[in-house]
């Protein structure tokens, strides 16, 4: 296959996995000399029709000379591509390099005709439109900026093939023909559209694995015990509701069930369809299993074995090759080394997982990359873990063990527009995307909660990780900036999680304490403060305070409009017994359905029978007779119980159903992070419906920066400009940069303050000495030729030789706050702009703020104001407030620099001296390098294996 052609080498980056608009995947790659009998065969596959819509005319079939011309490429003026499944063709497109004339020509020429055949068995499945992306992305390298197609006005489904792409096009009818001619360059709308299509079939890729009619789990035991044979019992505990199949080739000729499944030695044995295979058979034979799954038109896999990345490079290699196997047979994978997956949808019900317990269906859709955090999120949300109480359980459940295909972003792209999913829950212990989870998430946030815990930022061995060179911190502050609820631990996941699902997003951080406890009010009100909430002064209802206390306090609080949020602490009452526990319950579920738009969260001591009255009282509750057994009574966890009426549903409610449930817990801390986590996404999701606009400034010199920038670049790959260079591209985007001149002696120094002016500052540069003032290295304020050369002797006395400190002189600047400003753009996350303060303080402490490129105005506002020492610049303990506009105003074409030229790859401005009226850019540097290639802007595609 990977011949040489005409003029270049087999251009082996061009070939890619992609989803397909029903969930299927299927390969695209370079079509070669190699493929002549493919080209046939693919051929006679296709209908008359199809191809007199290729042809405009009768085109039985291929002649030799077509069977050369179309598989003899140069991959530069003349490039096919096809669409695969189980190495076989499914789709083909090429493009010929034409000249103004119409006839075919050579770069420059910057046009090519472009023409589809697609298999009739494929049509509708978006093959074209992927090809289109691919073949379109190859034009654009090869220096071919425009389309055009002719089309017979018949074929309807190739003219909506191009029209839908979102290019800027231009169409004309000529000769009974259509002719279509579009730019290649990406628009917003192309791009749009690329996305929305990605979305729906990576969704669609997922849902056909936990939406499955038919299972087969395969490597089932013949004894009891075992992965196989436990899985195969808890797809049949569960109730699936499609066909179930035991799969083992050991099993003898006579066995026709296990535990009343039927029994079958191979996949392909079975008659009738399968959708999902469970595999869980040794690492060495999932290949076998692959191939008759392959053969028998599966569609997709979780991989339970393990063996895989986890197990060194043996295992790695055998991983990349588990991936290229099942997707030349257009499956999916979740795993290897998985957990498994879960859907409690009353139409499905498929628990294909090791859950040591039956999972309750509720609204939360949880995804953990490690089958042990997994089981602990489960079992925590199964038994109201950690004290958390009230049955909230999951739409459906994934455990991606080494995430090989199916990843975090996938799962996030069905739970978009899951209509039975209303909270996402995710444990990362890396992100292989950043960019494009940075993208979903945000998108999903808009919409629903997502709440994560990420790893460390060490990826397990296993998982396939971009290299990124942000700190583990900058990333987290990039995924609350999209929306993310980025919490520390599982405990807190759970807590945040349960909150979400039950209650209203707040309008505000004002918080209302109530209760009958003076000193578990102020332990709360103190947890508020802490988390930069603003609570009321408690108020204490004192023990003697009865249910009906309770309802009345809590009901003005609700309907207080100086109130956004209500905790109530409750300590229970010794001696009343079941029954005042009970009215308690009632009591508080009564008040807060009366004002239903405002949260409400318990904090509770568990003294007493109060959990065990509180659940008997909820226990009438109807329970559905499929659903899962109850948590036993003397569990140890049991505490206050879901706040319901008697005659709710078992399963956790919609947001917005007036039955709302009460999350509590057995902590004060731990309810006030929660409630803070969602106040502070609620305020996201109002700021996000006005992001703001990225400005536009009149001076800023756009074309002269890319000239300049070209320019620079033909010196090599990788440059670091020098001063004067750095001051005249900043000055393009109106940053003007004090001049520092060099002063390698006394005299120098002299006659630079005289070109400057005085009063002149005198700084050394050396490495170790930049930007620390605090060491002595810097002096200001020099008044005349007498202090600069004395100044000059104790800096070299102090510290060395000139050579060795590089002083320089620099105009003195009006005296403010000095900041720091950052600009890099990162190969996996993109391009991030970066504030903070100067100063060893703020480094050591990290308070730096970040944001991705481009911001907008609302963003570089609250980029200056999220860093803990923005005080500083706003008049903190009676000093001057700084000129903030004009910060904000610096941050703005920073971020249009980078935006507008990749190619610039780092910039800082250290220190930015903003002073009460006006700043100061005293120090900068830009480098300069090809930028990073960006997956976003291409084609879709599969991670690469």
């Amino acid at each position: 296959m990977q011949s040489a052609s005409d003029r270049h080498e087999y251009p082996a980056h061009w070939e890619a996995d992609v989803v397909l608009r029903d969930g299927g995947t299927a390969r695209i790659r370079p079509i070669t000399v190699d493929d002549a009998d493919r080209l046939v065969s693919f051929y006679e596959q296709v209908s008359d029709e199809s191809k007199y819509y290729r042809f405009f005319a009768p085109y039985p079939r291929l002649s030799a000379k077509d069977v050369h011309r179309f598989t003899h490429h140069d991959f530069v003026d003349r490039v096919g591509l096809a669409a695969t499944i189980g190495g076989e063709f499914i789709a083909t497109v090429r493009y010929d390099r034409i000249g103004a004339d119409g006839m075919p020509a050579s770069a420059p020429a910057d046009e090519a005709e472009v023409a589809f055949l697609v298999q009739d068995a494929h049509q509708g499945r978006g093959v074209a439109s992927a090809l289109l992306e691919h073949i379109g992305a190859v034009a654009r390298e090869r220096g071919i900026r425009r389309f055009a197609a002719e089309v017979l006005p018949a074929n309807v489904k190739m003219i909506k093939v191009f029209t839908d792409a979102g290019y800027t096009q231009k169409r004309s009818f000529e000769d009974g023909v259509v002719r279509l001619e579009f730019d290649l360059e990406p628009t917003d709308r192309s791009l749009a559209v690329q996305y929305a299509r990605e979305q729906r079939a990576e969704s669609r890729s997922v849902q056909r694995l936990l939406t499955p009619g038919s299972v087969a789990v395969v490597g089932v035991g013949r004894a009891p015990g075992g992965v196989g044979r436990s899985v195969l019992g808890n797809i049949r505990d569960y109730g699936f509701n499609g066909r179930l199949y035991a799969v083992n080739k050991a099993f003898p000729e006579e066995t026709k069930e296990v535990d009343g499944i039927p029994a079958h030695r191979s996949v392909r044995d079975i008659d009738g369809p399968v959708d999902l295979a469970v595999v869980a058979v040794p690492a060495e034979q999932v290949p076998e299993v692959v191939a008759e799954c392959g053969a028998h038109g599966v569609q997709g896999l979780v991989v339970l074995s393990a063996g895989y990345a986890e197990s060194g490079p043996e295992g790695r290699e055998r991983q990349r090759e588990l991936v290229r196997h099942a997707r030349a047979y257009g499956m999916r994978i979740i795993g290897p080394n998985a957990f498994g997956v879960i859907n409690t949808s009353p139409d499905v019900r498929l628990n294909a997982s090791l859950a040591p317990e039956t999972p309750r269906p509720g609204r939360i859709g949880l995804f953990a990359q490690s089958g042990a955090i997994g089981i602990a999120l489960l079992s925590r949300l199964h038994r109201r873990g950690g004290g958390v109480t009230g049955v909230t359980g999951v739409s459906t459940f994934v455990s991606s063990g080494n995430r090989a295909d199916v990843s975090g972003n996938d799962v996030l792209q069905y739970w978009y527009d899951d209509p039975d999913t209303d909270v996402v829950l995710m444990y990362l212990e890396s992100i292989g995307n950043p960019r494009k989870f940075t993208r979903l998430a945000r998108r999903t946030a808009a919409a629903k909660p997502l709440v994560v815990v990420q790893g460390s930022g060490t990826a397990p061995q296993g998982h396939a990780v971009r290299a990124t060179r942000l700190p583990h911190a900058t990333v987290s502050a990039l995924l609350r900036q999209a929306g993310v609820i980025r919490v520390d631990t599982i405990t807190e996941l759970v807590d945040t999680g349960l909150l979400l699902a039950r209650q209203p997003l707040p309008t505000g951080p004002r918080v209302a304490i109530l209760g009958n406890s003076e000193s578990l009010g102020l332990l709360t009100y103190d947890a508020c403060v802490a988390e930069g909430l603003r609570p009321s002064t408690p108020l204490d209802l004192t023990t003697a305070a009865a249910p009906e206390d309770f309802h009345a306090a809590l009901a003005r609080a609700l309907a207080d409009d100086a109130y956004d949020a209500v905790i109530v602490t409750a300590i229970p009452a010794v001696g009343e017994g079941s029954a005042g526990d009970a009215a308690l319950a009632e009591a508080l579920r009564s008040a807060a359905e009366q004002v239903p738009g405002k949260p409400v969260l318990v904090v509770h001591v568990e003294l007493g029978g109060l959990a065990e009255a509180l659940s008997a009282a909820t226990s009438t509750a109807p329970q559905a007779a499929a659903g899962p057994p109850r948590i036993r009574a003397d569990h140890p966890f049991r505490a206050l119980d879901r706040l319901r009426s008697p005659q709710a549903p078992a399963e956790t409610p919609a947001p917005g159903n007036s039955d709302r449930l009460i999350p509590a817990y057995p902590a004060a801390e731990r309810a006030v992070r929660a409630l803070a986590d969602v106040v502070q996404y609620a305020q996201w999701r109002r700021e996000a419906a006005e992001p703001g606009r990225v400005p536009e400034y009149e001076d800023i010199d756009e074309k002269g920066a890319a000239s300049l920038i070209d320019g620079l670049l033909t010196r090599g790959q990788g440059l670091t400009l020098g001063t004067e260079e750095t001051c005249e591209l900043l000055a393009k985007y109106g940053i003007r940069a004090h001049r520092a001149l060099p002063a390698a002696t006394a005299d120098a120094a002299v006659r630079a303050a005289a070109t400057l002016g005085y009063p002149v500052a005198l700084k050394a540069t050396a490495p170790h000495l930049r930007h620390r003032a605090d060491l002595g290295g810097v002096r200001l304020d020099l008044a005349d030729e007498e202090q600069l050369r004395r100044a000059y002797t104790e800096l070299t006395e102090l510290f060395g030789t000139p050579d060795e400190l590089r002083p320089v002189v620099q105009g003195m600047a009006p005296r403010g706050v000095d900041t720091v400003i950052r600009a890099v753009i990162d190969p996996a996350a993109g391009a991030v702009l970066s504030f903070g303060l100067a100063g060893a303080a703020s480094q050591l402490l990290g308070d730096t703020s970040h944001r991705l490129i481009p911001v907008t105005d609302r963003e570089a506002s609250s980029l200056v104001r999220s860093i803990r020492t923005a005080p500083l610049l706003f008049g903190w303990r009676g000093s001057t407030p700084v000129d903030t506009p004009a910060l904000e105003e610096l941050l703005l074409r920073v971020s249009r620099l980078v935006d507008d030229h990749p190619e610039v790859v780092a910039v800082t401005l250290e220190p930015v001296v903003v002073a009460p009226r006006g700043l100061s850019v005293l120090g900068a540097s830009v480098r300069l390098a090809p930028p990073p290639a960006r997956d976003d802007l291409g084609p879709r595609t599969l991670p690469a294996y």
